[in-house]
């Protein structure tokens, strides 16, 4: 049976989506860094993982359950942080509601979805928004870091849902919107 490839995470409204999407486009220009243009702004709450492509309406129900009758919270985004060597982010204010969110959802593909994320150290979660990754060498990750690491960054956005995304076989796309 085929599987595709999905996540699930909270993506910020149009207005910031530009925004950071801006920032994204300045590493592939400036750093040659294009990976993180792979995928929309976002904040990654489950890692990605394989479903079967035949049971994709069940993915989305559950989900949808899931997401049904929670209360919307904001997310504030403020300045700029890093992975080192090669991971640069904007970072996210601490949100008690937003790592609720995470820890809840962590549970409930656990015991709905049979998922398992065994990557992940348990309780391990720093929201962050990519903006550039993988494909930033060192070299030019340091001289990223240089610039960014005094930027001001500050954003506000209502999160009022959860978004699965799904990959194409290229980059990822926003397949399902599960609104609260």
């Amino acid at each position: 049976m085929e599987k595709s490839l999905y996540f699930i995470a909270v993506v910020p409204d149009n207005a910031i989506r530009k925004e950071v999407t801006a920032i994204k486009e300045y590493f592939s220009v400036n750093h040659d860094s294009k990976q993180a243009l792979k995928s929309p702004p976002h904040i990654t709450l489950y890692m990605p993982f394989k479903w079967r492509s035949d049971r994709e309406e069940q993915l989305i129900n559950s989900l949808q359950d899931f997401a049904r009758g929670r209360e919307s919270f904001e997310i504030g985004l403020r300045d700029f942080g890093n992975f080192k060597p090669r991971v640069i982010f904007i970072a996210i204010e601490e949100s008690k509601l937003l790592a609720q969110l995470y820890a809840e959802l962590k549970l409930f593909v656990r015991s709905n979805l049979k998922l398992f994320d065994a990557g992940k150290k348990a309780n391990e979660f720093h929201p962050h928004m990519t903006v550039a990754f993988r494909d930033l060498r060192k070299s030019e990750y340091f001289q990223a870091w240089e610039k960014f690491e005094n930027e001001r960054f500050e954003a506000k956005f209502n999160c009022h849902s959860i978004t699965l995304l799904k990959h194409n076989g290229k980059s990822w796309d926003t397949f399902q919107e599960l609104k609260f």
